[in-house]
């Protein structure tokens, strides 16, 4: 029995957009797998294994600012330059429009500073630079496919991608945050390791540090980008507001805060590199 023409079209033209929505999910998936796991080998061990005392000269990625790169309370520091790490994320604090919420002390945030926090990374250097690359690819890919491929079309993603990151950040950075008693701000490492870097970044996106210093589930950095991602569907596209597509949307958020916290992790070396600063050391003294 022949088959119609137009039917065979219109099945190929289902059937090709589901494949390719399962291919860009694969790596989604991967980064959700990664993550849990990170986050279940983290939590299994700070429960098992005891405190072990650090030595002093074996540490080479320590959580930065790290107290171990303070001078000792009874010691004057330097009059002339300070320890390294003191210096460089003296340095980072100057050039806090690209990656604000990078940490350069360990002093408790208010519910103020949070929100200013907020604030500062939804203009950052590094919130444009996301919008603009992912206003570029949705362009190309058509996506959202009610705004179009015109210019006017890059501007309404463009423009939703800021709108996005805002409420993301007001959402998980100071109303979570501040509620939950968690610390934003990502704590970047001295000299850290590609593979350890890639670990690091991966548990950072699922464990965050309390107010009072403790590691915990990232809940705002959790929470922040899925309640965004809902409140955009206010100003998405019709056909573009199923669960599937912001479930998509939220898997990217979550895709690109791993990738974006790799490049937190090296941006104190790169800033070093780029201002002529003296490489970090692991010790203060």
């Amino acid at each position: 029995m022949l088959s119609r023409p137009g039917i065979g079209i219109s099945r190929r033209m289902r059937v090709a957009p589901s494949n390719k929505a399962f291919f860009l999910q694969l790596p989604l998936c991967a980064l959700i797998v990664f993550g849990l796991a990170a986050f279940g080998s983290t939590t299994v061990v700070s429960a098992q294994e005891p405190a072990k005392p650090q030595p002093q000269t074996q540490p080479q990625t320590q959580p930065s600012p790290s107290p171990a790169a303070l001078p000792p309370a009874d010691q004057a520091p330097s009059a002339t330059a300070p320890p390294a790490p003191v210096a460089l994320y003296n340095l980072l604090q100057k050039k806090s429009i690209v990656f604000p919420d990078i940490a350069y002390s360990t002093e408790r945030l208010s519910a103020g500073q949070k929100f200013k926090l907020s604030v500062d990374n939804s203009v950052s250097v590094d919130s444009f630079t996301w919008a603009l690359l992912g206003s570029a690819v949705g362009q190309a890919a058509d996506s959202p496919t009610g705004y179009g491929q015109e210019w006017g079309g890059y501007g309404k993603r463009f423009g939703s991608d800021m709108a996005r990151q805002a409420s993301g950040e007001f959402f998980g950075t100071f109303l979570l945050a501040s509620a939950l008693h968690e610390d934003p701000r990502f704590y970047a490492e001295i000299h850290p390791k590609f593979f350890h870097a890639v670990k690091y970044s991966l548990q950072r996106v699922f464990i965050m540090r309390s107010d009072d210093g403790r590691d915990i589930v990232a809940w705002s950095r959790l929470g922040g980008p899925l309640m965004a991602e809902g409140l955009a569907n206010v100003y998405w596209p019709d056909r573009n507001r199923t669960v599937g597509d912001t479930l998509f949307r939220y898997g990217l958020d979550l895709a690109s805060r791993a990738g974006g916290n790799m490049l937190r992790e090296y941006w104190p070396v790169l800033l070093a590199k780029i201002s002529h600063a003296p490489r970090p050391v692991a010790g203060g003294n």
